[in-house]
């Protein structure tokens, strides 16, 4: 097997058509119908060897439109096949349940337009409709190491017909601890099969698994020369005190806000928080179910909330259009993830904006990550009545908030003083209930009754 060389690197300069570079009729209209014309310089410099069965080394950033690029050809070559009951002939491994349900969207109606079907498979809810559709001859599996392993070993599927495979955000993959599981799944995938290998990076163990698995692959950089992200990025220096009220004023505007803490414990407090400071938020981490994490992401998607509070989980899973600003509440443990977790605003040639928060104690701990990441931030002392965050976020959006319901003498009837009294008795803001409560249902969960 040959040794990936960075002389195999090719960059893409041209402007092509999704025709041009030899996307079936049927899929370019599929793109068309959802105003998908040009394609991305992934999927320009991608397109024309993995549609000619060429394994594929892609470096690209998450947004960059690489899933396009690898699930075109996927179905463009696995189209008009025959598949066995448990037995799929295309893979595509991803690191996180969110990312999976994502690509599953983007697969779905360009597999229905080919007459294939496809189905995601990850833990934390029921296998019971996973196995159903395997033993139904799914064509494509978009899956999570784990609980595909779970299968196989359980007998419900076998990968020994894929002719296809693709590993995506494999160095988020190594991040996680994954490529044990994923060594042994490629194992189980036929040698002379197509692979596809896309990674924000090509080093380490992501180099060992490329040179162990791909076969003289094609390797595809985006434009080096490209015009990078429009990110903005701040630095506010906060009283831990005053930490809550800013990320509050940060999160009122009338954009999207995406803002992340290091632990799960820590979103969940601060979506309480927000939620008695009048900011209506939701939360996305592993203490959730899987039927709520999905809620909650649609909610924040359609604009039902506007903000989502989320772990790192959130920073490859969430492919989200429109997000506005990132808020890096708790600065992240490292350089990679700090790029990771900004990566999520700024996408497809929008401009965004990153703030982070630090107090005065772990400023030099910032200052390093900042360094590595290649990042000079605009930096500035924040109170919750800064003008900056005014800046930052915008003007307020219009709240509607819902009015604290009235109290219940022991008779079951509403009391007037109660109800007007509730707010001042208790020095909580008007609303501010109703507020909690809306939030704890975006938490798959019921509210205290």
């Amino acid at each position: 097997m040959s040794a990936v060389s960075t002389e195999d690197i090719t960059i893409s300069t041209h402007t092509h058509t999704f025709a041009s570079l030899g996307v079936p009729a049927a899929l370019v209209a599929v793109l068309a119908n959802d105003g998908i014309t040009v394609p991305f310089p992934i999927q320009s410099a991608t397109l024309p060897d993995a549609l000619a069965g060429r394994d594929i080394l892609g470096r690209a950033q998450t947004g960059s439109g690489k899933t396009l690029g690898f699930s075109l050809p996927l179905v463009a070559r696995l189209a008009g096949g025959h598949t066995m009951a448990g037995r799929p002939r295309g893979l595509i491994l991803v690191p996180t349940r969110e990312l999976a349900a994502q690509v599953q969207t983007v697969l779905a109606p360009l597999a229905r337009a080919s007459g294939l079907k496809v189905t995601a498979i990850f833990g934390g809810t029921s296998q019971h409709p996973q196995v159903a559709a395997l033993r139904n001859r799914v064509d494509i599996v978009v899956a999570c190491p784990g609980r595909l392993a779970d299968l196989i070993e359980q007998g419900h599927c076998h990968l020994g017909d894929v002719d296809i495979t693709v590993l995506d955000e494999a160095d988020h993959m190594a991040d996680l601890g994954f490529l044990p599981v994923v060594r042994r799944l490629l194992d189980m995938t036929p040698a002379d099969g197509q692979r596809m290998l896309f990674s924000a990076t090509l080093d380490g163990a992501v180099d060992v698994i490329a040179r162990r698995f791909l076969h003289r692959p094609a390797r595809h950089s985006v434009d080096a020369d490209s015009k990078p992200p429009e990110i903005a990025h701040h630095l506010l220096t906060v009283n831990p005190a005053d930490r809550v009220g800013v990320i509050a004023a940060l999160a009122s505007g009338e954009g999207r806000v995406l803002i992340f803490t290091r632990t799960k414990h820590g979103a969940r407090k601060l979506v309480r928080q927000l939620a008695l400071a009048g900011t209506l938020a939701t939360e996305l981490h592993g203490n959730l179910t899987q039927g709520a994490r999905t809620r909650n992401l649609d909610a924040f998607a359609a604009g039902e909330v506007r903000a989502l509070v989320a772990t790192d989980i959130a920073a490859r899973g969430i492919h989200v259009d429109g997000i506005e600003l990132v808020v890096h509440a708790d600065p992240p443990a490292e350089h990679k993830a700090y790029t990771h977790r900004s990566g999520r605003t700024a996408r497809g040639g929008a401009e965004g904006t990153v703030v982070t928060l630090q107090t005065r104690e772990q400023a030099a701990e910032v200052r390093t990550l900042m360094r590595k990441a290649g990042v000079n931030p605009r930096t500035s002392l924040a109170a919750p009545g800064s003008a900056v965050l005014r800046e930052i976020a915008g003007p307020p959006a219009k709240r509607t908030l819902r009015p604290a319901p009235p109290a219940r003498s022991a008779t079951g009837t509403a009391t007037a003083k109660s109800a007007s009294g509730s707010a001042a008795g208790t020095g909580r803001q008007p609303g501010s209930r109703g507020a909690a409560a809306a939030s704890a249902s975006f938490r798959g969960r019921r509210g205290r009754r």
